[in-house]
């Protein structure tokens, strides 16, 4: 008996997702066919303080596999734009990093940068244009500008957040949604204070870490007005995520402290929905 079309379709994508070295986002590109992505957006992403794109020009910058430029598209964009780096050697690698760091990451996810969201595109069905350009170079003589400017947990991977939201705020024309990691810590220790932990050094390309009031003063110090914040939340971690998920008695307390702060285990996130000044 041949297969239906349904079953070669959903097989056909499981291959192509199995092309693809390493996932970061979780994305349902068929019914019940997923990508085993480190995390998994789908169960937050209603908690965000979405703008109304409908019929907007949007950009997803830092996108990944491009699981925010696809929702804004499901949320009835009229042109989404998916920007993400050149190449491996254009992180903000750690100073120790600088040379084996995009040989790693070649060896990990591939030699280029955005095989993930081209195979989800393909598997969609989407219309998301992929730009590889870096946040620092954003420029309205070469790309336009845009009515709504999304960013998903890219401030803490850039050395200098601000610069990087300046250049953002060149090319946003209406809304800028920004979800960012925030220090439990911090923010239960000084609610009101804009406070950051600079990493740098640890291996894990984190730089600038900031509680719930450093989030805010970020986007106000770079020229935008915050008109409205979600709750905290953590960013669910996916089935790509698992065999590195640390165990044992500390590892238990910490998710049961996350899960009593923000509703849930993961890593812990605040969105700031904002425009430009």
């Amino acid at each position: 008996m041949a297969a239906s079309p349904d079953r070669t379709a959903s097989a056909d994508a499981r291959a192509a997702i199995a092309s693809v070295p390493s996932w970061y986002h979780t994305i349902e590109v068929r019914p019940g066919v997923l990508t085993p992505g480190a995390f998994d957006l789908r169960p937050v992403v209603g908690r965000l303080p979405w703008p109304d794109v409908r019929g907007k020009r949007c950009l997803d910058i830092g996108t990944y596999d491009g699981f925010l430029a696809f929702e804004l598209e499901r949320r009835g964009a009229s042109e989404v734009v998916a920007a993400d780096l050149p190449g491996h050697e254009h992180w903000d690698w750690e100073l120790h990093q600088r040379e084996r760091g995009p040989e790693y990451m070649r060896a990990v996810a591939g030699p280029s940068v955005g095989t993930g969201v081209r195979v989800a595109r393909e598997l969609l069905g989407s219309t998301v244009r992929l730009e590889q350009v870096s946040v620092y170079d954003l420029d309205p003589g070469s790309l336009g500008t845009f009515d709504v400017v999304v960013s998903g947990s890219l401030l803490l991977h850039l050395r200098d957040p601000l610069r990087a939201l300046q250049a953002i705020r060149s090319v946003c024309e209406g809304s800028f949604l920004c979800t960012n990691q925030v220090e439990l810590r911090l923010t239960l220790l000084h609610p009101r204070r804009p406070l950051f932990r600079l990493d740098g050094t640890s291996g894990v390309t984190q730089w600038w870490l900031a509680n719930q009031a450093g989030n805010r003063q970020l986007l106000r110090a770079a020229g935008f007005e915050i008109l409205q914040e979600s709750r905290l939340y953590s960013e669910p971690f996916g089935p790509g995520y698992a065999r590195r998920r640390p165990r044992g008695p500390r590892a238990l307390l910490g998710a049961l402290a996350r899960g009593a702060l923000t509703g849930g285990d993961g890593v812990p996130h605040q969105a700031l929905l904002a425009r430009p000044t």
